[in-house]
């Protein structure tokens, strides 16, 4: 049958029965079905599409049985022809009891009563469906609480705390497992009140201002607060600070739920609660690293920006100065280069600390990344005061650092600017120190500059380079080189990463870490960009035609591309010329893009999503984002950054993040890759977490388009990574 035509069916059989009763069916509190003598939908109300997860226009014209799960199909239908051949009303509690099966495939007690409905088009059954959850449950659990033997082995076996209580939230009773996560004995508890004995007074009181608001109705600061929500049949389950015997205070998840005697009246309640102690820590160790640098624990660019905000709006006020220094290490690579990463990591730890223990409790010691830092010095008068600063960080730095039998001589570069003069808000400063900065390595290093507008025009390296490069892309010195990304289930290529390469003619190959940025800067990373998403879509798309699976395609956003107003449709315009079908782009932003103007970030990238594109957040857990942007915004997927993959056989808080990044995107339904993968055990660690995808040195580094055919062949043939 048509849906026009089912539709006007619907409409007749309703008019038939009157508008009144149709009106009164959609409003029901409960599921309500009607099905015609064939088994077919041809009504189904609000509370049915939310008990089931359908909308009414994906059941209508279905037979019913597509809400029962396989084993009940059959007998069903047999059951429905039979009560079509006589049919007689059956109230709810006559009813079936059965399981429906909801749209993503779960399924869900339900109890069903069925009512004949006769019509000129034929014979209908109204069919009142209720979901029994929540009293199965209660019903198992009373069962349970009232046969003492019973009772008493489950509250024995369950590893997780147990506390029985009557109407009074007095404890009845407790399981071993309370016992040993409180401190308190059995005879210690019983017979005591719950919130007395293990609550905090503060958090009862606010909990209860909260609930009251919640629920309408005045909530009192007793084991009322405990147990209101439960009383009136609600789901309760929240999280709760329990004191502990020795007055220690343990985080716990606690879900309450009500208990009923014979006559079916709430005789009390049962507390389940578990101790949460190490989930806590791992969020306030990602909160942590959200605003923190990993490998110094100072704060990074977010913090800093939020407290140099600050200390701008108290210069305003006190009519004060606000000092920033940027400060960079003289030759910092060549430790790395010398004596290795793992060196020059704890060089910067050690003078880290050292920078902050000659620091005022006031000022702000931040890393922005490599060996880059910056401090705020607030409440200044003159600028003398921030010369004095400035010349005994260089004394302290400048000391000799002794790092695993390496006595190692660093001297550092600083630039300073200061409010106001120097910049009027916390970008224009770190902008300008940072300009100050390059001056102090150019007269010498190992010195301090201060930021004058004269600066503007000086650094001829940059001057060069831009100039070489607006002239890069008309004279064709750019190229694309393709990283693979590896599917960590079958170890195959699955899709690559888009990287820009630029081979200038006298300079050679000039790394993307010197020019990127001077094209952002210079304006012209839009042009390149286009280029490049132009470029690498035809190209994948060319190889694609001759492979039996298409490779994705992942290309990198600059903060420009994605503040242009035509981002949107250069992208469209790239994948028509192309032909590559939109679900093989993956658009890679990076997690400060997220802070930069978020609603307009979010509206754009739902709308790639729309045309069918993904979206996947790079360099994740740099910490330049506030964590609570994840669920803000459109994410298909996470790149966990190559600085954890790095030491995370070697460093547990890698480690621990890394697993934190992973369970918290599953949990959203985020795909996670790890990039920078260059040993077999990173990839054997990342594959056992169930990261599903991978990229790095491991597997290959970028190569141009037309060595990719037989590297996808060598993964094919070889399956070396299963």
């Amino acid at each position: 049958m048509s849906h026009d035509k089912l539709h006007n069916r619907r409409l007749d059989d309703i008019d038939e029965l009157g508008i009144t009763m149709a009106s009164v069916i959609d409003a029901a509190p409960n599921a309500m079905l009607i099905v015609d003598d064939q088994g077919r939908i041809v009504l189904a109300n609000t509370q049915a599409e939310r008990l089931f997860g359908y909308a009414e226009s994906e059941l209508l014209g279905h037979g019913v049985e597509m809400l029962l799960p396989g084993h009940l199909r059959n007998a069903h239908a047999r059951y429905r022809q039979d009560y079509l051949s006589l049919p007689d009303t059956r109230a709810m509690g006559a009813g079936r009891d059965l399981f429906g099966k909801r749209r993503d495939g779960t399924l869900v007690p339900v109890e069903i009563g069925l009512n004949p409905l006769k019509t000129s088009k034929g014979q209908l059954v109204l069919a009142s469906i209720i979901d029994i959850t929540e009293r199965k449950q209660l019903e198992k659990l009373s069962r349970t609480l009232h046969t003492d033997a019973l009772r008493q082995s489950m509250i024995d076996s369950m590893p997780f705390s147990i506390i029985a209580l009557d109407a009074k939230g007095t404890i009845l009773a407790v399981n071993p497992a309370t016992e040993h996560m409180l401190g308190y004995n059995r005879a210690q508890m019983v017979e005591q009140n719950i919130v007395e004995l293990i609550h905090q007074p503060d958090e009862i009181a606010e909990y209860a201002r909260r609930l009251s608001k919640e629920l309408g109705a005045t909530i009192a600061a007793d084991h009322s607060v405990i147990t209101a929500k439960a009383e009136r049949g609600l789901a309760d389950e929240y999280e709760w600070n329990y004191r502990r015997c020795d007055g220690d205070v343990l985080p716990v998840h606690v879900s309450v739920v009500q208990l009923k005697d014979d006559s079916g009246e709430v005789a009390g309640f049962l507390s389940v609660a578990y101790d949460i102690t190490e989930r806590k820590q791992s969020q306030e160790y990602i909160l942590q690293m959200a605003q923190h640098d990993a490998l110094t624990g100072l704060p990074n660019r977010t913090l800093l920006l939020e407290r140099l905000d600050q200390a701008i709006g108290e210069a305003q006020r006190r009519e004060k100065h606000v000092g920033v220094l940027m400060m960079d290490l003289d030759y910092f690579k060549r430790v790395n280069d010398t004596l290795g990463h793992h060196i020059g990591d704890l060089l910067l730890q050690r003078l880290g600390k050292r920078i902050q223990n000659s620091l005022r409790d006031s000022d702000t010691l931040a890393r922005l990344g490599g060996d880059e830092f910056v401090i705020v010095v607030p409440d200044l008068s003159t600028r003398e005061q921030l010369d004095q600063v400035a010349e005994h960080l260089i004394r302290e730095v400048s000391r000799p650092v002794e790092v695993q039998g390496h006595e190692l001589f660093i001297t550092p570069s600083l630039g300073g600017s200061m409010y106001p003069e120097g910049g009027q808000d916390a970008n224009e400063l770190l902008k300008n120190a940072d300009t100050a900065m390059y001056a102090a390595k150019n007269a010498g290093r190992s010195t301090h500059r201060w930021f004058n507008h004269q600066m503007m025009e000086q650094n001829r390296e940059k001057l060069v380079l831009t100039s070489a490069l607006a002239t890069a892309l008309d004279n064709e010195q750019f190229s694309i080189a393709y990283q693979p990304e590896i599917d960590t289930g079958s170890g195959q290529i699955i899709g690559v990463e888009a990287l820009l390469r630029w081979n200038h003619p006298s300079q050679g190959a000039i790394s993307p870490s010197r020019f990127i940025s001077l094209a952002e800067e210079a304006g012209m990373i839009l042009p390149i960009g286009d280029w490049v998403l132009r470029t690498a879509c035809r190209e994948l798309q060319q190889l694609n035609a001759g492979l039996v699976k298409p490779l994705k395609l992942a290309v990198n956003v600059s903060p420009r591309q994605l503040q242009d107003d035509h981002w949107l449709e250069r992208i469209a315009s790239a994948l028509e010329e192309s032909g590559l079908p939109p679900q093989l782009l993956e658009m890679e932003i990076t997690e400060g893009m997220l802070v930069t103007r978020p609603d307009e970030s979010s509206r754009k990238l739902q709308a790639l999503q729309r045309m069918g594109a993904r979206v996947v957040v790079d360099d994740f857990g740099t910490g330049y984002s506030s964590l609570s942007y994840l669920t803000r915004f459109p994410i298909d997927k996470l790149k966990i950054d190559r600085s954890f993959v790095r030491d995370l056989l070697v460093d547990a808080k890698d480690a621990a993040v890394i697993d934190a990044i992973i369970a918290m995107a599953h949990s959203l339904g985020i795909r996670v890759i790890a990039e920078g993968v260059e040993t077999q055990q990173q990839w054997d660690y990342l594959r056992e977490r169930g990261c599903e995808e991978l990229q790095g040195f491991f597997f290959s580094r970028g190569v141009p388009l037309d060595q990719l055919p037989a590297l996808i062949d060598k993964f094919a043939s070889e399956r070396a990574l299963n």
